[in-house]
């Protein structure tokens, strides 16, 4: 080990160390002093918003609206949520007392896991960071968090943020790249929420197996976008071309293919075309309203994807473009698209967009459940019957009908994916049930059990009988 390894190490050990010694205090804090926690959070955010904007275009050139949109609303939005229901998550939760056990009262407590690490990803670096942390606050843990050193300017930012607003021993942010990670990793932590591929997501899954830590894994995929015959195709297209435009495709809940009947292929490419005129005007590369990929290794990845599909008979029916000085890559649309093609094997967190066909419903099920359960999964189709056909033949993190991405800005509903696409789920009550033990409290309020204590007599075997038979 190196003395600069020596160095994190003990550094990493010391800041875990004060924050396990903290866990305790910080647990028995009450709704109001964790509301308030998250109100110093969001007014510094308010105030700073102009720094962040700052910080996110000179990591990839995302334009202000998408960082309001992506970045900021989701964590204020998120934030007021908690604040509003907190009292109500922290009560005790009743639960019926089964006439077996009658004389008892029984309740679920929600209790803070401890000592959790939150490990966030470079697409959405402030706000895949914060919204966990939200939920880690407002359930009642102390936390260690690591931000993507691939985004230096936004991890830079929100290093600034919680150390002027957190003592190290309850939130401490450490920069840096993997090694970085993998120091963290070695502690025991009691929970580990991951935001990143599913490569990764097993790494981090074997090492909480070390420590029998529970885990978060908000990881990703390829998610399908059916769309059958009756869907209105000018408003799918639209919808499509904004979520594969959008951060510059870089969003894990983007649309990843286009499954639409063959008969409506061609008025789907016309109308996905005239989207991004409308959006982009003169083009993508020109316009302020279009983000860069965020690094050169990523462009060549995608500009990999995407030689290697025209190369085996792909077609480029819109776009095409790209500029590795800018890491440009152009709204892009491709047809004649096969298994065989790395764009239909991997996750393509980018602005490329393969379109298949099918002729009958049968053939979008068998695919969609041939590849690994999706974070998302998008319908189009003004059928009820169709929609209840797509939607009750798959499984999928999340499904949105007649529209894209919008779940989660929902806090209501929880966000998470399925095996390969996550484990665990996120947003507003959910994501404070996942930083929570749900600890079941059973007490004695009369009576007693001990007409069932040893000796088993002849009674006690007929009262069993009873019990067996009528509870």
């Amino acid at each position: 080990m190196s003395v600069a390894e020596s160095t994190l190490t003990r550094d990493l050990q010391r800041v875990f160390d004060a924050q396990r010694k903290n866990a305790v205090n910080v647990a028995l804090t009450n709704a109001d002093e964790r509301a308030e926690k998250l109100k110093v959070l969001l007014d510094y955010l308010m105030a700073h918003l102009p720094d962040v904007e700052k910080a996110m275009y000179d990591d990839f050139r995302k334009p202000a609206v998408e960082v309001l949109l992506g970045e900021v609303y989701t964590i204020t939005s998120e934030i007021k949520f908690a604040r509003k229901n907190l009292k109500n998550w922290m009560k005790p939760q009743r639960v019926p007392t089964p006439l077996g056990m009658i004389g008892t009262s029984n309740y679920i407590k929600h209790e803070p896991k401890g000592n959790v690490l939150i490990i966030s990803p470079w697409n959405y670096p402030l706000a895949l960071a914060i919204k966990p942390l939200i939920s880690a606050i407002a359930a009642g843990n102390v936390a260690m968090m690591k931000p993507s050193e691939l985004t230096p300017h936004t991890s830079r930012f929100l290093k600034k943020m919680i150390s002027d607003l957190f003592a190290e021993e309850e939130v401490a942010v450490f920069e840096g790249d993997a090694e970085v990670a993998t120091e963290l990793l070695k502690l025991p932590f009691n929970h580990i929420f991951f935001t990143g591929a599913p490569t990764i997501g097993k790494i981090v899954m074997r090492a909480a197996a070390d420590h029998l830590a529970s885990v978060t894994l908000e990881l990703g995929g390829k998610s399908p976008n059916i769309i059958d015959e009756t869907a209105d195709i000018q408003k799918a297209a639209e919808m499509t071309a904004w979520s594969k435009g959008l951060n510059n495709g870089q969003t894990c809940i983007a649309v990843d293919y286009v499954m639409i009947h063959a008969s409506k292929k061609d008025e789907f490419i016309t109308s996905y075309r005239a989207a991004l005129q409308k959006m982009y005007s003169e083009g993508a590369e020109k316009s302020d309203s279009y983000a860069r990929i965020v690094n050169n290794r990523h462009f060549n990845r995608l500009k990999g994807y995407l030689d290697d599909a025209i190369a085996k008979g792909a077609s480029v029916v819109v776009g095409g473009k790209t500029l590795a000085e800018q890491n440009y890559v152009e709204p892009t649309l491709l047809t004649n698209v096969g298994d065989e093609m790395k764009i239909m094997q991997d996750e393509i967190f980018g602005p490329l967009l393969p379109v298949l066909t099918y002729q009958n419903k049968e053939e979008v099920i068998a695919y969609v459940n041939g590849k690994e359960k999706p974070l998302a999964l998008y319908i189009h189709s003004t059928d009820s019957k169709n929609i209840d056909y797509f939607l009750n033949n798959t499984t999928a993190g999340d499904t949105v009908i007649n529209d894209v991405m919008i779940q989660f800005g929902n806090a209501e509903l929880p966000f998470g994916g399925v095996n390969n696409s996550g484990i665990g789920k996120s947003n507003g009550y959910f994501g404070f049930q996942e930083f929570s033990n749900l600890r079941g409290v059973s007490k004695r309020q009369f009576g007693t059990m001990k007409f069932l204590y040893p000796p088993y007599t002849a009674n006690v075997r007929k009262i069993m009988d009873l019990f067996v038979k009528y509870f």
